[in-house]
């Protein structure tokens, strides 16, 4: 898919997101709780980037566990974006917010930030020259050292592990009440639509963008997550 397809799919799932991915909220709450610690010596007004926002979930977590962060929060699809900012209007949190739709290559490099965040958006990007490209520019609009925490689908495969991590996703996607139909879309999709490399190639990409080697620090199932920091 292209990019505007992409965009295009999340514009319709926008209004149903949250509650569609409701009984897989533990695997975010992990990932939030490890994230606040990663992002725990960031200076007291930290400067947020949030890549790929979605309806906010880090934006909500960060700005309670953090009360005097900032944020600059990028979403393509603008169905998407709003939600995210009626639930930081519901926080009383959007003065602490600049709301940007579009992609990373919008937002200015003239206010560097001390942080970013980009959850499952890369793996949308099939050929490697545009990953790069992206994390690329994720790192000119942050401050020398600062962190990035970045999550991807990311397996061998080719690997015999695959298909038992594939099959357990697929049952765990089953629990959360969506469709054979739906299920069957984003099995399909996992193998044309989504760049799901090796962690290690992941790590290679992110690293060959201006960030030092990315560390490991989560795994839930298919899903890798990173915490980089800018050369």
């Amino acid at each position: 898919m292209t990019q505007d397809e992409i965009t295009a799919l999340f514009d319709q799932q926008a209004a149903n997101y949250d509650n569609q991915w409701v009984k897989t909220a533990p695997i975010r709450h992990c990932l939030h709780l490890l994230l606040g610690s990663l992002f725990a010596e960031l200076p007291t007004q930290a400067k947020i980037l949030c890549v790929g926002v979605g309806t906010g979930d880090e934006l909500l977590y960060l700005a309670e566990k953090f009360p005097e962060f900032s944020f600059t929060l990028v979403e393509p699809s603008g169905p998407m974006l709003e939600v995210c900012r009626q639930r930081a209007e519901q926080e009383g949190i959007t003065f602490r917010c600049d709301f940007y739709q579009g992609y990373v290559e919008s937002i200015s490099t003239e206010v560097l930030h001390d942080a970013a965040t980009c959850f499952l958006v890369s793996q949308f990007m099939l050929d490697t020259e545009q990953r790069r490209g992206f994390f690329t520019e994720i790192a000119r609009r942050l401050k020398p050292n600062g962190l990035l925490a970045s999550t991807d689908l990311a397996s061998d495969i080719n690997s015999p592990e695959y298909q038992v991590l594939l099959s357990a996703w697929m049952n765990m996607m089953s629990s959360a009440e969506l469709t054979s139909e739906v299920i069957e879309r984003m099995r399909s999709a996992y193998a044309n639509d989504v760049g799901v490399l090796e962690p290690s190639a992941v790590a290679t990409i992110i690293s060959s963008a201006g960030f030092k080697l990315p560390v490991p620090f989560f795994q839930a199932g298919l899903i890798h997550g990173w915490l980089s920091r800018r050369v």
